[in-house]
């Protein structure tokens, strides 16, 4: 800091030795030994300054492609790690659809037996399937509310859990490595009157 604040009376000296020298020329007079020290020395401080803007604006650069490089990596990894997010959310209504029929199935019925096996087992492997790529299910059965996961579709009042409670997933939510996809379309609990 005691560098910067001594550089202006640096110039301010070197510019009045260089107006001394000025004067001494246009006596036609020769200049002195200190007179040329003193223009050598207003070169060399001009110089020096020009050094240090130099510097400054190169360091600055850097610092801003740096800055640039960091930021276009964030960007190709979360491209990355995001680029299915389209996707997966078209695939959410399928596997909805397969767990409303495996749901309303008539499980009594011998007929459909194997049908609801196969459908379950179909649901199931794409469950893991899409897993392997970064989907979780936002299934909070039980759980308080979280606002953030959850989207509170009616409430109800209830002696048997706490309050704020979810008690019915009405629809399955979905996470996509970690960020929403879907909220949880859930019932929460109240207070008792």
């Amino acid at each position: 800091m005691s560098e910067q604040n001594n550089q202006p009376e640096q110039e301010v000296e070197a510019q009045e030795n260089l107006e001394q020298v000025a004067e001494e020329l246009q006596g036609g007079e020769e200049l002195s030994a200190e007179a040329e020290i003193a223009v050598l020395n207003a070169e060399l401080e001009a110089a020096k300054q020009t050094i240090e803007e130099q510097k400054d604006s190169v360091i600055r650069a850097a610092a801003e492609v740096e800055n640039m490089r960091r930021r276009a990596a964030q960007d190709v990894e979360k491209a990355h790690k995001f680029a299915l997010e389209k996707f997966a959310n078209e695939l959410l209504p399928v596997l909805d659809n397969l767990e409303r029929a495996i749901e309303f199935a008539d499980k009594e019925n011998e007929a459909v037996k194997s049908v609801i096996e196969g459908v379950e087992m179909t649901a199931k492997s794409f469950v893991d399937a899409v897993a392997k790529f970064g989907v979780e299910v936002v299934s909070p059965q039980g759980e308080a509310f979280n606002p953030e996961f959850h989207q509170a579709m009616s409430i109800q009042p209830s002696a048997d859990v706490a309050p704020n409670t979810v008690i019915a997933v009405m629809q399955k939510g979905y996470l996509l490595n970690g960020r929403l996809l879907r909220p949880a379309m859930v019932m929460v609990s109240k207070a008792a009157e």
